[in-house]
């Protein structure tokens, strides 16, 4: 019996440390130095590199390290076998606290008076009024950060892919709901799962329906957004600023123009991290249930890519 870990550029020692203890006689594996690949049963996976689960002769189930899992399934290499996504209640949890403080940093002028105080300017000013905040995506994380606000006693409104109903919130979905959605939001904040559907969502069209002078956040993926139209529209005031905490490629090249942006606030993607010991729980739960050949806890829809 064996799980083999499939999760690059990353030091696995505590993961490894916690299964043993939790699984003893279970084989641990760590790509590329598998020690007997036949033995694997499943694969706990990242960010995998194309190729490196053909090895696994026996494998009969996937575990996503994390919540999303459009790195994995974007791999043409990939299995055809039931795939499970970790679900953190601490991730929603940590996600909120993290809109919250950008939310209430862009509403008291913080980037303002950043770039000033590089100007060695001293000018007061009144906080923003912003009252409405839109979230685009209305899963697990969209309808906490939606709670959150309209608790808070924001307006808020949503959209999704699909009907979703909300109390308290303007629920809208399709592409006349998306216009909608975000006609009069001063916030708008990403937290649509990335999918072929979705990649390049939000581009030149979707940007001129937003209120001009809206602040973007994006805490989903960063290939959602086609870059060059966000910042023609940063460049052109029909948004006024972003706080970016998702990217295509991360780490973020040092020559990104988002770095030097003066409207962009770039975060290294620190909005939600998997909690190691939730992990470790549902991937010892999917592992014995691998074993016992039952359905896979939080299973992913691979057609709809989450």
């Amino acid at each position: 019996m064996s799980i083999a870990l499939v999760i690059p550029d990353r030091k696995l020692d505590s993961l490894i440390e916690k299964l043993n203890a939790v699984l003893p006689g279970v084989l641990i594996q760590q790509w590329p130095n598998y020690s007997a690949p036949e033995l694997v049963q499943m694969a706990v996976v990242w960010k995998q590199p194309q190729g490196s689960l053909a090895a696994l002769s026996n494998l009969k189930s996937l575990q996503s390290f994390g919540a999303g899992v459009d790195s994995i399934v974007s791999d043409p290499t990939l299995p055809d076998l039931p795939l499970s996504r970790i679900v953190d209640p601490a991730l929603a949890s940590s996600m909120v606290n993290y809109l919250a403080g950008i939310v209430l940093h862009y509403q008291l002028k913080l980037d303002v008076f950043q770039r000033q105080q590089q100007q060695q300017l001293w000018k007061p000013k009144s906080p923003r009024l912003l009252k409405h905040i839109c979230v685009l995506g209305l899963g697990e994380l969209g309808q906490a950060a939606a709670q959150y606000f309209l608790d808070q006693g924001y307006l808020v409104s949503g959209w999704s892919r699909s009907v979703k109903q909300l109390e308290g919130v303007h629920c809208f979905c399709g592409e006349l709901g998306f216009k909608q959605a975000v006609a009069d939001a001063d916030v708008v904040i990403c937290l649509i799962p990335l999918t072929a559907q979705t990649s390049n969502f939000l581009n030149t069209e979707s940007f001129a329906a937003f209120k001009q002078g809206a602040i973007f956040i994006n805490v989903a993926r960063g290939a959602i957004v086609d870059d060059a139209a966000l910042l023609s529209a940063l460049d052109s005031g029909q948004l006024q600023a972003a706080c970016l905490d998702v990217f295509r490629e991360e780490p973020l090249p040092i020559t990104d123009p988002y770095w030097q942006h003066p409207a962009v606030l770039v975060t290294p993607h620190c909005s939600a991290v998997t909690n190691v010991d939730t992990a470790i729980h549902q991937i010892v739960e999917n592992y014995q249930r691998t074993l016992n050949g039952l359905p896979l806890m939080h299973l992913v829809d691979r057609e709809r890519g989450y």
